[in-house]
């Protein structure tokens, strides 16, 4: 039951508005003044305040302002004897909801009521969301306790409040745009936009059009004016992912934002003014592309003022756990499978493999262990042949064919089979990494009956 409080000092006419108000399911507090209304609202959980202009002590339009500084999901009402424009509309501006005449208006007060109510619903339903995007985007988001991921959670905090360049950098999958996000949701910036991109997701026209936007007719198809994510990310932040594999001529560009805060829009010769706080990240070896000659050392410098490595999977096996069961609970939900827990075996296996995709692997592999398993815990049966295939000592135990355990035979497969779990199936990317040609692939594949 929503209650209302009136604060009213002429006690006949707040009793029958009382009653009124009463006879609607409400329930109705009062008080005779500022002072004892306040202090009913500290003792109790108020939905909407009615209250007259003029108090004994004090005024009403100047009361509406503390009660929504004090109690921002708590609407308020003015009421008084004689229309003032004046104090309407400074009413209005101290956030009153509304502001009526005694007696003349008494049949608006029920439905103003609802209205009023539904308004502070709304305010307390985005203060709850905000509240759950922020634990979401924040370091309170980042699931770990051990120490080196506390180290890297410790480094992000220190340079949130600042507004300088970091450089993320560790292998694909460890949570690189998590720790973006919590440096931005952390910061002075946390209102303005977060915008990211992934640089190795474009071609280089598309990814410069992209980042700085284009004007009508700078190219085929550009038929209007376009922002780019520059100008989106404008008094926030932009975060950059896989920077190591944008062009040298875009990265000049880049520079140039980060040293004068401009830009030229493709096929515009007016520079862009931003203001942006810039982070960035990268699986590659910056140094090592800068002696190869595909990475500027002048913007290298400048984007690792803070450069914060994150942790492999494979060195904070104390978080698998956390990790596995909260992917566990995500995944049953979604789901709508009743599974509560992992079984021992399942666990052990899991703190075995090597996770060469890190946490977005251990996530694929939980979600696919959720859609197989029959069981209310999670098993050794759902999980992947090769993780399966681990022993406590950390050898293989498979048999498959004529290949023994301990083979080199038996080695190349397992390792092929773990790069096309990190490839997600991707045949081309899979012989890229391994090294190989893809028709050799193919043959491997087939020889050693790898789907």
């Amino acid at each position: 039951m929503k209650k209302i409080l009136i604060i009213d000092d002429e006690e006949k006419l707040r009793a029958l508005t009382a009653r009124i108000i009463g006879l609607e399911g409400f329930e109705v507090l009062q008080a005779g003044d500022c002072k004892s209304g306040l202090k009913k609202m500290e003792q109790q959980d108020i939905a909407v305040v009615l209250c007259d202009v003029k108090l004994p002590d004090g005024s009403g339009v100047d009361l509406t302002a503390t009660i929504r500084q004090q109690y921002p999901q708590t609407e308020v009402i003015l009421l008084t004897a004689y229309g003032n424009i004046p104090d309407g509309v400074q009413a209005i501006k101290n956030g009153a909801f509304d502001y009526i005449v005694k007696g003349d208006d008494n049949n608006k007060i029920i439905p103003l009521l609802h209205r009023a109510i539904e308004k502070g619903s709304l305010t307390q339903r985005i203060a709850q969301l905000e509240a759950q995007l922020d634990t979401k985007f924040s370091f309170e988001g980042v699931i770990g306790t051990s120490k080196r991921l506390l180290e890297v959670i410790d480094l992000a905090k220190k340079v949130a409040v600042t507004d300088t360049t970091v450089l993320l950098t560790g292998e694909t999958g460890t949570g690189k745009e998590v720790f973006a996000q919590a440096i931005h949701q952390s910061g002075n910036r946390k209102q303005r936009n977060f915008v990211a991109i992934n640089c190795s997701a474009f071609s280089h026209d598309l990814l410069e059009s992209e980042m700085f936007g284009h004007t009508a007719g700078a190219f085929t198809g550009a038929t209007k004016d376009k922002k780019g994510l520059f100008e989106e990310a404008d008094n926030g932040t932009i975060f950059l992912d896989e920077v190591g594999e944008m062009a040298l001529d875009l990265q000049a560009k880049l520079l140039r934002v980060i040293e004068n805060g401009e830009f030229l829009k493709v096929g515009e010769s007016k520079v862009t003014k931003v203001n942006v706080r810039i982070i960035t990240a990268t699986n590659r070896n910056l140094a090592r592309e800068i002696e190869a000659g595909h990475f500027r050392q002048d913007l290298y410098y400048r984007l690792s003022v803070f450069q914060i490595q994150l942790p492999a999977l494979r060195e904070r096996v104390t978080d698998i756990e956390l990790l596995a069961k909260h992917f566990l609970k995500f995944f049953a939900l979604k789901t709508n499978k009743k599974i509560k827990s992992l079984s021992d075996d399942f666990l052990q296996l899991l703190k075995l493999h090597p996770w060469p995709g890190n946490i977005r692997e251990l996530k694929n592999v939980l979600e696919r262990s959720v859609i197989l398993e029959t069981e209310n815990s999670l098993t050794t049966d759902s999980l992947p042949t090769e993780i399966r295939q681990l022993r406590p000592d950390g050898t293989d135990n498979s048999t498959a064919g004529t290949l023994s355990a301990f083979s080199l035979a038996s080695a190349e497969k397992i390792h092929i089979q773990k790069v096309i779990n990190y490839t997600n199936g991707n045949k081309t990317e899979t012989a890229k990494l391994l090294n190989i040609a893809l028709t050799t692939l193919y043959r491997k594949l087939e020889e050693y009956k790898i789907s």
